[in-house]
């Protein structure tokens, strides 16, 4: 429906989600984390959907963060509100999703929406796009997405951005790891169908996986990660998938990978 918070739909093996504000420039209402969390269950439950694309409505704006005019802000000697616990859980859900997950960004992406999509395994973005942390302007900080931009970001870089708020462009984003790849707005959705049907072709079963063990050996002292890493390769082996992929290695074809 139209009228949705988030829109859902299929395009082969990749479920597109859609931030559905534009006139809002995409900001999260309760309602749009509520209906990502339920369409997140669809595809984790969906065999056949082996990618997840998170992208905002119109040209103007991939999330602006909260909707500040919608209740985000609790008043004095209020618990903390289900929205903040419903953001966080959201970011915890798409870092540590079983599938891989793209973010394609236009436009302003700032505050939570920095977090949606640090939160995305790959990001793409249109080199006029503009990311930021603007929350210490209104007497905010932002919060939750500090646990993202804290993995991504070296420290002093990570604390200037959120302790200025200065607006960051495309190229200064990638530069300091937030996001995968800036180009020009003509090659964007060129690039994000590309990297979505690569990702389409490979071993479900091996990504998951594999994802898991990375983000699962992050914080691990490299004695540690590195035996884990061991165990988790020879789970990966044991697959059929992984049968299969070097036996068409060998045959000299393209392999067909079943998720088992």
């Amino acid at each position: 429906m139209n009228d949705a918070h988030i829109l859902y739909r299929l395009d082969e093996q990749a479920a597109i989600l859609t931030i559905n504000r534009e006139k809002q420039r995409n900001a999260l209402s309760p309602e749009a984390i509520g209906l990502f969390h339920d369409h997140l269950d669809r595809i984790q439950d969906d065999p056949a959907i082996r990618v997840v694309l998170i992208t905002g409505a119109g040209e103007k704006a991939f999330c602006t963060g909260a909707d500040l005019g919608g209740g985000a802000v609790p008043t004095e000697g209020a618990h903390t509100p289900a929205a903040f616990r419903e953001y966080a859980r959201l970011l915890r859900r798409i870092y540590g999703f079983p599938k891989p997950t793209v973010a394609k960004v236009r436009g302003y992406c700032l505050a939570g929406g920095m977090g949606l999509m640090m939160a995305c395994d790959i990001v793409l973005a249109e080199d006029g796009s503009r990311f930021g942390t603007p929350e210490v302007n209104v007497g905010l900080f932002p919060m939750m997405i500090g646990a993202l931009i804290f993995r991504n970001v070296l420290r002093k870089k990570a604390m200037e951005m959120v302790l200025t708020g200065r607006m960051l462009t495309a190229a200064e984003a990638e530069a300091l790891g937030l996001v995968t790849r800036c180009m020009p707005a003509e090659q964007l959705d060129g690039a994000v169908t590309e990297i979505v049907q690569t990702l389409g072709a490979k071993s479900p079963i091996g990504m998951r996986i594999g994802k898991e063990a990375f983000y699962a050996m992050a914080d691990m002292p490299f004695s540690k990660a590195v035996d884990y890493l061991a165990d988790q390769l020879f789970a990966v082996a044991r697959t059929e998938d992984a049968r299969e992929g070097l036996s068409a290695f060998m045959e000299k074809r393209t392999p067909v990978f079943s998720g088992k």
